[in-house]
């Protein structure tokens, strides 16, 4: 009976179970399929036009090798006055990248025709860059080494993953039905093989080679990384070799690219493992100066020469270094994986950190009487201030002072005047001060109050009469009525 009843529930489980199985399959089978849509570009593209396309731009004759010299130009005065606006443009315009993606292909299909053809027209177009960007730089009357020129005179890894995934992009834009001019302008941006080329001319014209062998090298890396992402795109999407009728001529194109592909290929992992070392030596070395030095309070790290060929680094100190501060030193450099092979030599100068104190010492001491002059001055100042504030002060009291009327026969005068002038209603005097701008005076005022109004001649007579009775009675010299 028990088993009668639990057979029901395990065959439901198993069915639930089955049920999700499929679901899983089929949701795993959708994503598949979306990515398969969202990635998958071999049906979009055209092999035998991209093959057609670019053997036309391996070519350098004519319009395409003025454009070529043209370009240099612009991108020489670019890099002359460390204009990165004018660089970009004159990459735009230049057609260096043919021959490069020609060898990378024509690798690819066995075609040995083609290669020749690349490789003639790759070492025209070096030439040819290299020669104008000499003569430019010979002519020019700047010859400063700019930032844009110091940045292509030696390469990083990131140069070497620019070209890479640059060289990848151009073949997938070039191998799309249709064109995409905006995708290869691009690359030809991000690869940046027009500059380096233009420092290898100004190396040659400024007789330095260290600035040309560089810039040559990070030009070699763009270049066999481009050639090689070609190979290996025209390697994926199955672009059709060449036939040959003839065996023996078959088997000799296919060593012979094999062999270009393995001479290609080798410098090209060689070149990144060399790259790859030495910028994670470039970080450590960066890391222990920060960490070990500039950290330390104490130190005070004067000069400083870091040499990764001869795997060697000096530091030069002010004051005496310590015997157990060099051991110190050399245990920490120990810790930094890249660099721990590295000789580490260590100078101190006690005379030299004796001169250092002593002339910070009178530094401060200058800028400390500075100060005091500066403080001194504002004090004078400020004491001048004072005085002449006080001095306005008296001068305002002395302004506003009014003399008292009770001083004045004021009574008097006004009941004289209601006798001799019976037409006088009021009579007001005080005194008001007047200035004409230079100087401030204090002048007696009258303010006479008629019952009756009269035209404006007579009122100017009785005024006047007024006036000149009370400029008598008071000896003023100047009266005034208002």
């Amino acid at each position: 009976m028990e088993e009668n009843t639990n057979q029901p529930i395990n065959s439901d489980h198993e069915g639930h179970k089955e049920s999700v199985k499929r679901d899983a399959k089929g949701l795993f089978e959708s994503m598949k399929l979306f990515l398969s849509g969202l990635l998958d570009i071999r049906s979009d593209t055209d092999r035998d036009q991209t093959i057609e396309d670019v053997k036309k731009d391996i070519p350098f004759k004519g319009h395409t090798a003025w454009i070529l010299i043209f370009s240099v130009f612009v991108a020489s005065i670019g890099l002359n006055v460390s204009s990165t606006a004018v660089v970009i443009g004159a990459m735009l315009i230049s057609p260096l990248m043919g021959p490069i993606v020609g060898v990378g292909l024509s690798i690819a299909i066995n075609d040995i025709d083609t290669l020749k053809r690349s490789f003639v027209n790759l070492g025209v177009m070096v030439g040819l860059s290299v020669l104008t960007a000499t003569l430019y730089f010979a002519l020019s009357p700047l010859t400063e080494l700019t930032p844009e020129l110091e940045s292509r005179t030696a390469p990083t890894i990131l140069d070497v993953f620019v070209a890479i995934s640059g060289g990848l992009a151009l073949i997938v834009a070039k191998s799309k039905k249709g064109t995409m001019p905006n995708a290869i302008a691009g690359v030809a941006i991000a690869t940046a093989l027009m500059p380096p080329l233009c420092t290898v001319g100004y190396g040659i014209a400024e007789l330095n080679a260290g600035y040309a062998l560089g810039a040559l090298y990070l030009f070699s890396i763009n270049a066999i990384f481009i050639a090689l992402s070609t190979f290996i795109v025209a390697k994926l999407l199955r672009f059709p070799m060449l036939r040959y009728a003839n065996a023996a001529k078959r088997k000799l194109t296919a060593r012979i690219a094999s062999a270009v592909a393995i001479i290609m290929v080798i410098p090209a992992i060689w070149t990144f493992y060399n790259i790859l070392n030495e910028t994670n030596a470039d970080r450590d070395y960066k890391g222990f100066l920060a960490n070990e030095i500039e950290a330390n309070e104490s130190l005070y790290l004067r000069k400083e020469f870091y040499d990764y060929d001869n795997k060697s680094i000096k530091l030069y100190f002010d004051g005496e270094i310590a015997d157990a501060t060099v051991s110190d030193l050399q245990n920490e450099l120990e810790k930094y994986e890249h660099i721990s092979d590295f000789t580490l030599k260590i100078s101190g100068n006690k005379a030299r950190g004796i001169e250092q104190i002593s002339k910070a010492n009178d530094r401060y001491i200058v800028e400390l009487n500075r100060l005091e002059t500066e403080n001194e001055a504002l004090l004078d100042k400020v004491e001048d201030l004072k005085i002449r504030l006080a001095l306005l002060e008296t001068q305002l009291t002395e302004a506003q002072k009014v003399v008292p009327v009770d001083i004045l026969p004021y009574n008097n005068i006004a009941k004289d005047a209601k006798i001799r002038f019976p037409d006088l209603s009021e009579l007001g005097y005080g005194e008001v001060l007047q200035s004409n701008f230079l100087k401030v005076d204090t002048v007696k005022v009258i303010f006479p109050q008629w019952k009756f109004q009269v035209s404006d001649s007579l009122n100017t007579v009785r005024n006047k009469d007024l006036r000149e009775w009370i400029t008598v009675e008071l000896k003023a010299d100047t009266l005034l009525v208002r």
